[in-house]
């Protein structure tokens, strides 16, 4: 079986843009909850989001035209901005100048999103009832498979192009399929990841009908996120986009790429129990990390840290907690921590998020902390990673992306070695 790597990374976040940026606001354990900004939430049950900054003054922020062609932006919905600009610090960060034509029939783009371009529907849908004429652009730039159509025709990926759909587990399945595409043979790069985009009235009261969102922190914002906590009461929705660029190891290396880490692991599985509950033995959850670790034909005990699901639901949390303890009930114990503390649950861009989160934790040797972690869930097996990063030699780690409708994903990556 092939071996694939990774070669590039881009990401746009509550906490900013760019990796670097990134980086240095998760390990200083910033937050980036606030009261929503993007229009008046003053009649909503939840009036705080994780928004990506966009203050001109503020370092980090998105600047659409630093992006985007000006004539673009106008077409588009945030979701579709958000992937380009991580894509295109991605490709600059991969130092791949362009795909000529030979390389580009074995070249393809996965994008996963939760729910497209939800914002624009809202406000195209009173427009066209107020008897506005509908953009010409508004089903461009609205569906899900958007973003993996407009990065295929900017970078000439020719291969195979689409988009994943599975609630939060999303981007998690674009980047374990775009692995697997690599390790059978049919592509040699592939640009995967995912965006989402939806804070946006019906988005945010949608979540709140099916009691999903935090709203006894409205006060409080920094507050709300809290996984593992045990006065958790919700999720805090995020937004942003995040892209990665795997390679097939050897055609990484006859360019003399700059090479982060190895893809090891990618594990699925259903609940097959309940719309929006997670199965309260958490045997989806277990069976994901499980089949992570047979596919990278690793044990718990070659696992240093889970960059969890965590999304600081009641029900989600705990269930995740029992999964992995029970995975790594035979060994010394398993560091645990939620970066969705930081930049709240970006939904279907989530996983792509978090795998490139944990990544950085393999470079740096580092793990990132879980805010608000003052009264954890009682456990046996897991340190959590709370009040300061851990300094810690990191060899391999785990994603965990779950979503609605129990769809189950673990990503595994690990550093690499010849």
């Amino acid at each position: 079986m092939r071996r694939v790597v990774v070669t590039g990374m881009g990401m746009v976040t509550p906490l900013g843009c760019g990796i670097a940026h990134n980086w240095e606001m998760l390990t200083k354990g910033r937050s980036g909850a606030g009261d929503i900004n993007n229009f008046d939430a003053k009649n909503l049950k939840c009036k705080i989001a994780c928004e990506v900054p966009r203050d001109n003054e503020q370092q980090g922020s998105f600047i659409e035209e630093d992006w985007i062609e000006k004539k673009e932006i106008k077409k588009i919905d945030d979701f579709i901005k958000f992937s380009l600009a991580s894509s295109k610090e991605c490709f600059e960060n991969s130092e791949i100048n362009e795909i000529n034509d030979d390389l580009s029939k074995r070249s393809g783009c996965i994008i996963g999103s939760g729910m497209g371009g939800l914002p624009g529907i809202e406000t195209t849908s009173v427009d066209f009832h107020a008897g506005k004429r509908i953009s010409p652009f508004f089903i461009t730039g609205r569906i899900i498979n958007m973003p993996a159509g407009y990065l295929s025709i900017k970078y000439n990926l020719k291969g195979p192009s689409y988009s994943t759909v599975s609630a939060c587990a999303s981007s998690a399945h674009a980047i374990g399929e775009s692995y697997r595409l690599i390790q059978h043979g049919q592509a040699d790069l592939m640009l995967t990841g995912g965006t989402e985009a939806t804070i946006s009235p019906i988005g945010i009261e949608g979540f709140v009908a099916c009691k999903a969102l935090s709203t006894k922190y409205n006060d409080r914002p920094h507050l709300a996120s809290r996984p593992f906590d045990e006065d958790r009461d919700g999720f805090v929705m995020g937004e942003g986009s995040a892209s990665i660029i795997l390679e097939e190891l050897e055609h990484a290396k006859n360019r003399n790429a700059n090479i982060l880490c190895e893809i090891t692991g990618y594990g699925m599985s259903s609940d097959a129990f309940h719309y929006t509950l997670p199965e309260p033995t958490g045997d989806g959850a277990f069976r994901a990390m499980e089949n992570c670790l047979l596919d990278g034909k690793k044990s718990a005990r070659d696992v240093q840290y889970i960059n969890a699901h965590g999304t600081s639901t009641p029900a989600g949390d705990k269930v995740e907690v029992d999964a992995i303890e029970r995975l790594f009930e035979d060994t010394d114990g398993i560091y645990v921590s939620s970066t969705k503390s930081q930049t709240g649950h970006l939904l279907g861009a989530a996983g792509g998020v978090e795998a490139i989160y944990s990544i950085l934790s393999i470079i740096n040797n580092t793990l990132p902390y879980n805010l608000n972690l003052e009264n954890e869930i009682s456990t046996k097996k897991i340190k959590f990673v709370k009040n300061e990063p851990v300094k810690t030699n990191t060899n391999n780690v785990i994603s965990n992306s779950f979503g609605f409708g129990g769809t189950n994903v673990s990503l595994m990556f690990s550093k690499l070695y010849e």
